[in-house]
């Protein structure tokens, strides 16, 4: 495992960190106490240092499994979580006293007594523009509830707004093969300011393994299901926005005529995105061990060809950019 730094004094994280919203269980297939285990054990055996999760990930539930872990961990470990997307906050009900509340919450979850990362959870806009929410971050940093903040966003719009920040360690963002636009719109940006870009959804919800059919079927509670045209929550969260039959499409060429004889798709996507030196870290999520092993390993992987990046940059500017629905 290779590591990298979200900031310039030292917050370091492995290359491959682990998105945690699996572990709450808030969708797909439920997961035991002893398999989130299996997953967290795999991910420290492996060197990843870096767990993100949130405070809406199972009403608590995943802070909690990666609170008992920590009690069983001698490794090191950075934990991010986010705070606005509970129903005491979202859509409109942010305050103070509300995020105190809640990062108190994630301490006693966490069995920590300050926080490595808090990050805005794809909060509405307009509050972001306010401001004011930055100010009650600084408040709690300064009485050592949290070390640092963060923000994760939903558009290159957010993400900009967000810049202006002082203090800002780390924006959170879609990024992906499908998602290409932040290359050149918000990643130089960040550089300049110095800020650290964690990605999330880096296999467009599993699109980008190559796993996927048109006689796939997902859960009723899976969101790659309910939420498929964006009926729930914005839809570049489920398959990076794109049509689920356009996807499957675009994996299909990309396995014809671009992906090199020695790698796995899961291993081109995640190579592609550490490539790009803006990047910090990539949160894969992973419902067991040998996920985790697997996604670890592309931190070993060399980088891919220049003809390779070409062709993928070809192929987002002359068939995905135009299907990409939602907020981008």
């Amino acid at each position: 495992m290779k590591y990298r730094l979200l900031d310039a004094k030292g917050f370091t994280v492995s290359e491959i960190g682990l998105g945690c919203w699996q572990l709450g269980a808030d969708w797909g297939q439920d997961l035991s106490k002893e398999t989130a285990f299996d997953i967290l054990n795999e991910a420290v055996k492996n060197g990843v240092t870096f767990f993100d999760t949130a405070d809406v990930y199972g009403n608590g539930k995943s802070e909690s499994l990666i609170g008992e872990f920590l009690k069983t961990c001698n490794t090191p470990i950075r934990v991010a979580s986010k705070f606005g997307r509970a129903g005491d906050a979202y859509p409109d009900k942010y305050s103070k006293d509300v995020l105190r509340k809640s990062v108190e919450n994630a301490l006693n979850r966490l069995g920590v007594n300050t926080l490595d990362l808090l990050q805005l959870h794809c909060i509405p806009t307009h509050y972001l523009k306010d401001g004011a929410i930055f100010n009650w971050l600084r408040a709690l940093q300064q009485e050592g509830l949290i070390k640092h903040f963060g923000a994760s966003v939903e558009t290159v719009e957010e993400g900009l707004i967000c810049m202006h920040q002082e203090g800002l360690l780390s924006l959170q963002v879609i990024f992906n093969v499908f998602r290409q636009k932040l290359v050149t719109e918000l990643f130089p940006q960040a550089e300049a300011k110095g800020v650290g870009i964690i990605v999330r959804l880096p296999l467009a919800s599993g699109l980008l393994s190559g796993k996927f059919s048109s006689h796939t079927v997902f859960a009723e509670n899976d969101h790659r299901n309910y939420n498929k045209n964006g009926e729930a929550f914005n839809v570049g969260e489920t398959f990076a926005g794109l049509p689920f039959e356009k996807g499957l499409a675009l994996v299909d060429a990309i396995k014809h005529s671009v992906l090199p004889e020695h790698l796995t798709m899961v291993q081109l996507a995640l190579r592609w995105i550490l490539d790009h030196k803006a990047v910090s870290s990539i949160i894969p999520g992973a419902s067991s061990a040998n996920q985790v092993f697997s996604n670890a390993a592309v931190s070993n992987l060399e980088a891919l060809t220049p003809e390779t990046h070409q062709a993928l940059s070809a192929l987002y500017k002359e068939q995905v950019h135009n299907y990409i629905r939602g907020g981008y």
